[in-house]
């Protein structure tokens, strides 16, 4: 196996250590690890993916693997970015119609391959070429609205939380009606301490996507106020 230099060895992320040479198995091609990768990753989830069955899957030999990434979490890196290829939505309206029109494309690229709305979780940095050019679209329409400095780091990443977290949130919620019913009469019988929630049908509350898109025309007349 192929040894990164010791200054690489500090860069953990994929995109940022120097590139490989065209060593290994001619067959084995970064494009074919990551296709297989994201369709065990929708089959099974993070937990599942290891780099045994991802061999496998490709028909090679584990160690055949190691020519072209060095960990799993570099095949994750690889597969985080590959869900979102393609550009983002183009410019066509105001900032805030622009804005709206990318969080809920990156949303719903998210939900389609649930597993990596746990990658985040795994601290490992999100700047593939790809993910890369929907953040700078985002950015780019926040610069011309007229955020600058802190006021735009601000506004960059109380969107970037509200998408994440409402993708994870969905994606990771599990449970059943029963839990709901049995739940809810609980909060009910001990409404004197959450009367709010009693009163508020708190475990039913699973509009995702209505809670999505009001919430973030809060965010948005908020950032719209700062200006």
């Amino acid at each position: 196996m192929p040894k990164n230099s010791s200054a690489d060895q500090q860069v953990r992320s994929v995109w940022l250590r120097a590139q490989r040479g065209g060593r290994g198995e001619p067959p084995l091609t970064i494009d074919r690890i990551v296709e297989a990768a994201v369709a065990l990753l929708d089959e099974d989830g993070i937990d599942r993916l290891t780099m045994r069955r991802l061999a496998e899957r490709l028909g090679v030999v584990a160690p055949s693997l190691y020519w072209h990434v060095d960990t799993k979490d570099d095949v994750l890196d690889l597969a985080v970015d590959a869900i979102f290829t393609g550009q983002p939505p183009a410019a066509a309206g105001t900032w805030r119609d622009d804005v709206t029109a990318v969080l809920t494309a990156w949303r719903a690229a998210m939900l389609r391959h649930p597993w990596a709305t746990a990658v985040p979780a795994r601290r490992r940095p999100t700047i593939g070429p790809n993910f890369l050019s929907w953040m700078e679209f985002l950015q780019a329409r926040l610069a011309a609205a007229g955020f600058t400095g802190a006021g735009h780091a601000a506004a960059t990443w109380a969107l970037y939380n509200h998408v994440m977290g409402s993708a994870a949130s969905e994606a990771a919620l599990q449970i059943s009606d029963a839990e709901r019913r049995v739940g809810q009469e609980k909060l009910r019988a001990d409404r004197d301490r959450y009367p709010t929630l009693a009163a508020n049908g708190y475990l039913y509350d699973d509009d995702w996507d209505g809670s999505f898109t009001l919430g973030l025309a809060y965010l948005l007349d908020g950032l719209q106020a700062q200006l």
